[in-house]
């Protein structure tokens, strides 16, 4: 045997079991490195406002603290209105539950001739199988939603807790991450984190501004056409149709219109109306003035980056897919060399050969050809059929 075989084997063992425990410690700490992803890009989000007052004076800490505190405010009243609302339909179905039970025990006694009464179909579902099964199952499934709840707001603490170190403490973590590098990569690594910084916090806040916009736009037809819970209705679509691009304001509108149609199936109609109406305003003229600047990727790139943050991380990878194409897109504009495109038909959706004119300009020319008195529209002479040598007259 070679004396560095021996040697060989227990270098790959070792590779392999190296390989081995870091798969296993990935697979174990996968959601906390999801969390502080999530955390970091929150981070950069509140990064522009925590400057700003720091830069006033105030302490970087304190900054962070308000910060959140406002967003914690605004998240809880939203969750509290969304919470009242469907609080409140559940209540209404349930005491219109009777109503509702009469009146398809009417129709069906009417429609096949029969003599139910709602004693007999309530002492039916009450001594069902079925329903007695139902009832074992959500008993010990109530354990597993109260353990789904807790994971959640853990999750959720977790994730604020290292955003606001993230914050709070950015500078210290720039120069810690930068002591390390040489001085021709930290200036790399201070722009990568700059166009980070704008492109995050620029989506965020002309998300924000369009999604306030949406709301107020959204819950004027609502209040006027008398919708129940029309301020968390439009808190939801606003929300729902900015941080889910293209179809989101659909998306968002089929609540209220689910809720309208409660009120009168018109007023349904009506709804639909709108959002088709205020999805072409904003996709035409409010989004290009308020993402120029921030965030101008294209909508088929932003809806198949949401797409695939989707398929990778779930609702996570679509709340952070757009910032992280957009930085990324960001910096490759900042280091790809870009050359002039040629003048080339082909570019602009033309075919070779062709000239760049209307087809209707050159139908026109054609028709008007033969009245020119035979000149061609370039002014040259007609081409004599019979060539030179068939003339006939004075100098020839």
């Amino acid at each position: 045997m070679p004396a560095w075989l021996p040697r060989a084997m227990v270098l790959a063992l070792a590779l392999y079991a190296c390989f081995r425990l870091g798969s296993w410690a990935f697979d174990q700490l996968i959601g906390l490195l999801i969390n502080v992803l999530i955390s970091f890009f929150l981070a950069l989000a509140v990064e522009p406002a925590v400057s700003r007052m720091s830069a006033g004076g105030m302490r970087r800490g304190f900054a962070t603290f308000l910060v959140f505190l406002v967003v914690l405010i605004a998240g809880a009243g939203f969750v509290f209105l969304l919470g009242s609302m469907l609080a409140g339909q559940i209540v209404d179905m349930v005491a219109d539950f009777p109503k509702y039970l009469d009146s398809v025990i009417n129709w069906v006694n009417q429609t096949f001739h029969t003599e139910l009464s709602r004693v007999q179909v309530q002492d039916s579902l009450l001594h069902s199988d079925w329903l007695q099964k139902y009832v074992q199952n959500s008993a010990t499934g109530v354990l597993d939603v109260s353990t789904t709840v807790l994971g959640g707001l853990f999750r959720l603490l977790t994730i604020f807790l290292f955003s606001f170190y993230f914050a709070a403490d950015g500078p210290r973590l720039r120069r810690a991450l930068c002591s390390v590098l040489p001085p021709a990569r930290q200036a790399e690594v201070l722009r990568a984190w700059e166009i980070a910084v704008g492109k995050t916090g620029g989506y965020l806040y002309s998300r924000g501004l369009m999604a306030l916009i949406s709301a107020v736009a959204h819950y004027i037809p609502l209040m006027v056409l008398g919708v129940p819970y029309a301020p968390a209705l439009a808190i939801w679509v606003g929300l729902v149709s900015q941080f889910i691009p293209t179809i989101g304001t659909y998306l968002a509108g089929a609540l209220p219109m689910l809720i309208a149609f409660t009120v009168d199936p018109w007023y349904a109609v009506w709804v639909l109306g709108f959002v088709v109406v205020y999805q072409q305003f904003e996709n035409y003229v409010l989004q290009p003035k308020l993402t120029a600047k921030t965030v101008d990727i294209h909508p088929a790139v932003a809806f198949g980056s949401v797409i695939a943050g989707t398929a990778l991380m779930g609702a996570v990878g679509a709340l952070i897919a757009i910032p992280a194409v957009a930085t990324l897109q960001a910096f490759l504009g900042a280091y790809v060399k870009r050359y002039d495109v040629t003048d080339d038909p082909r570019v602009h959706g033309g075919r070779p050969g062709v000239r760049g004119e209307p087809l209707w300009t050159r139908l026109r020319r054609l028709v008007t050809a033969p009245a020119s008195g035979g000149r061609e529209p370039d002014g040259g002479e007609p081409e004599d059929p019979q060539g030179p040598e068939g003339r006939t007259g004075p100098g020839v």
